[in-house]
């Protein structure tokens, strides 16, 4: 049988970089409840993609993230779930 050891995770652009903000941030509030997201991308993307996370020390969910957040800003007065996607259709 195979066995795998897991180490801790890599280091991602949002880490604090020293202890001192680590305890600076234990006072942020918690963040909201996250929902996974799986999408299919073709072998030659994700290559490229995770080679080039892998040299800027970055993590492909944490540039994802912010790819998405720059696409889909969260606008002012809007209520959760009000947004195009949940507008209701007739089917017509």
């Amino acid at each position: 049988m195979k066995k795998v050891a897991f180490n801790g995770k890599r280091p991602t652009a949002t880490t604090p970089a020293n202890p001192d903000d680590w305890v600076a941030d234990r006072d942020k509030p918690p963040t909201e409840p996250a929902k996974r997201l799986t999408i299919n991308v073709p072998l030659g993307l994700h290559r490229r993609i995770k080679i080039q996370c892998a040299q800027q020390e970055l993590v492909i969910a944490d540039v994802v993230r912010e790819l998405l957040e720059r696409r889909f800003p969260e606008l002012q007065n809007q209520e959760p779930g009000a947004g195009q996607g949940a507008q209701q259709h007739d089917g017509s």
